[in-house]
């Protein structure tokens, strides 16, 4: 185990509003869980279809914009603390959980418990933010279930939703880690860099302007489908190929929290990352870009 794993977030919306997002618990049932209870300054607890298995939280802080809470995962007490402070008209957002794996032993096994705990807050921040922004929020992903597909309407021309996938420079830009490709069928697709990655995905299908698919050496597809829809794009995105048995949700909602990105890259006007800062132990030099060029 590691020393904490830290991110930080610049969200659209006023402190006050964050916070109250963080503790009213029908705000946290709307972005977080499937349950949730609050009763300050004694209980914090959220649980459900939507939440890695764990022991209930138990609160340790809240107050001054900044909650704490212990989490017993896989009999690992983790400590979470989300901490605010005024940025502007927005709010700074700081994460940080201990406990965790660290990057190449969450890649051995991103599906268990603490390993997906990295994807499952990146997609919770990701729909906190766009909660308090009165965004749409993506879909939480339902660890009882095995579908993986997910449809979300995006407020920009297909065309110019297509390139955001299909080009490795733009995916860089909005998905925040760096993307190389061989841009045809039979190519390869990595996440890092072609040269180091042993087992990089493959383009199984790329037809302009409508689909992408990606074939993983595990099985696993990821494909993308694009239509017209009222002005805009309904881009369907799907996870197959996998046993039901045991499904990649560790995966998943790392994709979810990007499918949220994508549309903020695409409707926000002077659009900038939503992720300010990542730190996780052992993450290689230059895989994740933030600074949205």
């Amino acid at each position: 185990m590691t020393e904490p794993t830290i991110f930080q977030v610049r969200v659209r919306a006023p402190i006050d509003k964050v916070w109250h997002a963080l503790l009213d618990p029908g705000a946290l049932r709307t972005w977080l869980s499937e349950h949730a209870e609050v009763d300050l300054p004694s209980r914090y607890e959220f649980w459900g279809r939507y939440t890695p298995a764990g022991d209930r939280q138990r609160l340790l802080l809240a107050e001054d914009n900044v909650l704490r809470f212990a989490w017993t995962v896989e009999e690992t007490e983790t400590v979470v603390e989300i901490a605010l402070t005024e940025d502007g008209d927005a709010t700074s957002l700081s994460f940080s959980q201990t406990g965790l794996p660290a990057y190449d032993a969450m890649l051995a096994d991103p599906d268990s418990p603490l390993g997906m705990m990295y994807t499952f807050w990146a997609l919770s921040v990701a729909n906190l933010a766009d909660h308090v922004e009165g965004r749409p929020l993506t879909a939480r992903c339902d660890l009882t279930s095995p579908l993986m597909s997910e449809e979300v309407r995006i407020n920009a021309p297909r065309g110019e939703v297509y390139a955001s996938i299909a080009d490795p420079a733009v995916f860089t830009r909005w998905f925040g880690a760096r993307i190389e490709a061989e841009n045809h069928v039979g190519g390869r697709w990595a996440m890092g860099s072609l040269e180091k990655d042993l087992y990089p995905a493959k383009i199984v299908d790329l037809v302009p302007d409508s689909r992408m698919s990606l074939a993983y050496q595990d099985g696993v597809v990821a494909t993308w489908e694009l239509e017209d829809s009222g002005g805009g794009t309904k881009l369907t995105f799907v996870q197959s190929g996998f046993s039901e048995e045991k499904p990649p949700y560790g995966s998943w909602m790392g994709w979810l929290s990007g499918l949220a990105e994508l549309r903020r890259f695409h409707e926000i006007d002077s659009w900038l990352p939503l992720w300010v800062d990542v730190h996780l132990d052992g993450m290689p030099e230059g895989l994740i870009t933030l600074d949205g060029k």
